[in-house]
């Protein structure tokens, strides 16, 4: 079994997610009891592409993210640094052009994207900043970005009960469902490790990010983050 340690390694966490690859949709939607259906639907209205522009899909996985945008005309690029994703991404969606890229160095020119998106991914990436700072650079000026990652629950008692059960119980449900229920260990720690709303909202105006806001989901279990890139 594999899981990544916090500190993030790039080659662990792609060894991590090539494990859990083949069941990793189906183990997202049995933990969150089918409620990632939903956020994945909030992010393609976020992104709200139109058909003709282009969209990077950054940690895409499996394309999960990435085919509604293709079906509604836009053209997308679902990108992953996990070999494994990629993969099974293609058997499933042959039509997408599926790549492999890290989001610290994008192998895309400046300017290449009317919007970029990655869900559930930033928080998996060793430098942060690094990966904001790409974003930007291959976002065309006026383009946006739209982060959904796991954040913080608004309510204290909900938060609570949200951190000390819910977080503690996912590895042993993995256990019944993942290929490797280890990198379940991994998520539960690095979702309790990863700042909240305002915090990632101050990464991203670091990285030169403009009109950044977010929208609480699910009580703020997950939180939506938007942003443009003005000049």
């Amino acid at each position: 079994m594999t899981r990544a340690s916090l500190e993030k390694k790039p080659q662990e966490v792609a060894a991590m997610f090539d494990d859990v690859a083949a069941r990793y949709d189906l183990t997202n939607t049995v933990l969150t009891g089918g409620i990632d259906h939903y956020w994945r639907r909030v992010v393609t209205a976020e992104v709200a592409a139109r058909r003709g522009e282009t969209v990077l899909d950054i940690a895409a996985g499996t394309g999960t993210s990435s085919a509604p945008l293709a079906d509604a005309g836009v053209r997308v690029v679902p990108a992953d640094f996990s070999l494994g994703m990629l993969q099974t991404g293609r058997r499933r969606r042959p039509d997408l052009a599926f790549t492999a890229a890290d989001a610290m160095r994008l192998p895309f020119a400046d300017e290449s994207f009317d919007a970029v998106t990655m869900s559930f991914g930033l928080r998996n990436v060793a430098d942060v900043g690094a990966a904001l700072a790409e974003f930007r650079r291959v976002t065309k000026r006026g383009g946006r970005l739209v982060v959904c990652e796991f954040s913080r629950p608004t309510n204290a008692v909900f938060r609570t009960l949200y951190q000390q059960g819910a977080l503690r119980v996912l590895p042993m449900i993995a256990k019944r469902v993942s290929s490797d229920p280890e990198s379940y260990v991994y998520l539960a720690e690095s979702i309790q490790a990863w700042p909240h709303q305002e915090g990632l909202a101050d990464r991203m105006r670091d990285a030169g990010w403009a009109g950044v806001e977010w929208r609480n989901l699910t009580g703020g279990i997950a939180a939506v983050h938007r942003a443009v890139r003005l000049d």
